[in-house]
């Protein structure tokens, strides 16, 4: 009993300090993209409260909190307070699956009077062998936050960008899964981890019995998969809602979309949301296409080799790799964050017939075309 509330304790504290993570870096991410976006037009951006702006964060909180909790007079209530909470917890669910490093291997904990153990630790919330399907099906629930809040807003513009928000998801997420095809073709599988661990070392392969090597290039998925790569990039900035297909909450033409009528800490929520879908995007491009956690011409035995010098026990060693690894991921995701944030300031708006022929008469057929010919290829390579 004592050891599987142990296992109880640690999953739990897993789950909690990932939402926090995901929580906390939406005011970072926020600040960077003021910055950024600054930094991209030669302004200075916020640099009032605080050295470079930081407390500006913190003053935006406190007016969220402090905003006055206004409903439309014809709002359905229900839907209305729903729909924040619904844009927060698919990101959520979905950031449980993302493997963020190495377990770590815990000897034994002294509680209870007694000690327990051995313990593995997975650096993810929860381990899922499906992991892809996974987050795919929870990602798309989250069409459903922004289609209520159009609705249940009962505004004439929250309507028409909650309508656009879930026309835009559903005809990119078919591109976006098919584009995935190519990856699990290539690697065998549906697990995150397994896909991560077939991407150690240089980059080699058999064709038809030969084998090839690019020593110099590391054995990540974007040289199998450049295609599917670009395709899968593009679907997620349509899946997040972010420039240049950013059509549901079009200002010029929407006010805010099915943002109009919220504000204080349920607008808060939706940033959260989005934000918290941008991370997952960016883990789920670091994994299928650059390696996941692995590090580049440094193979797993040669880390340890390093690691071992500053660690006096076997817990030691595995937490300090492991601790390794979530860096180099945190590092890889920060920077297709920074991608999110610089392609906003650089390319403009589609019109929305733009957006929908770019989704069903290009990026549909493409991803098609690469899934049908990655398996034309390891067919022959297998033969």
């Amino acid at each position: 009993m004592g050891s599987d509330l142990i296992e109880i304790i640690i999953n739990a504290v897993k789950i909690i300090a990932l939402f926090l993570i995901m929580v906390q870096l939406v005011p970072i991410l926020v600040w960077v993209e003021r910055r950024g976006s600054a930094f991209i037009q030669h302004r200075y951006g916020p640099n009032r409260i605080g050295p470079l702006g930081l407390l500006q964060l913190l003053a935006d909180a406190v007016k969220f909190l402090n905003k006055e909790e206004f409903i439309p007079k014809n709002a359905n209530k229900v839907l209305f307070y729903m729909a924040p909470v619904i844009a927060l917890v698919p990101a959520s669910l979905a950031l449980l699956a993302i493997p963020f490093g190495t377990p770590i291997q815990i000897e034994s904990i002294s509680a209870f009077g007694q000690e327990w153990g051995p313990y593995s630790i997975p650096l993810q919330g929860a381990v899922i062998p499906l992991g892809i399907v996974y987050i795919l099906g929870v990602s798309s629930l989250g069409a459903y936050s922004l289609l209520i809040a159009g609705w249940g807003s009962s505004n004439k513009y929250s309507l028409m960008g909650g309508l656009r928000a879930s026309a835009q998801m559903i005809s990119y997420e078919l591109a976006m899964g098919i584009a995935i095809i190519g990856v699990i073709l290539i690697y065998g599988t549906f697990d995150l981890t397994e896909i991560i661990l077939q991407q150690q070392g240089p980059l080699s392969f058999e064709f038809m019995d030969e084998s090839y090597s690019l020593s110099f290039l590391p054995n990540w998925g974007v040289f199998y998969q450049p295609i599917g790569f670009f395709l899968f990039l593009v679907s997620v900035f349509a899946e997040t809602n972010r420039t240049p297909f950013d059509l549901p909450e079009a200002e010029g033409e929407l006010v805010a979309g099915y943002h109009t009528e919220y504000g204080g800490f349920k607008m808060n929520l939706f940033y959260i949301g989005e934000y918290g879908h941008m991370l997952v995007a960016s883990a789920l491009l670091s994994i299928f296409y650059f390696g996941g956690y692995n590090i580049p011409y440094v193979s797993h035995d040669q880390l340890v080799d390093f690691l071992s010098s500053y660690a006096s026990t076997a817990t030691s060693l595995s937490a300090f790799t492991g601790l390794t690894y979530f860096l180099v991921s945190f590092i890889k995701i920060l920077f297709f964050l920074w991608i999110f944030i610089w392609v906003r300031w650089t390319i403009p708006r589609f019109r929305y017939d733009q957006l929908m022929d770019i989704g069903w008469k290009t990026m549909l057929p493409w991803a098609l075309g690469n899934a049908i010919v990655t398996a034309v290829i390891i067919f022959v390579a297998r033969a």
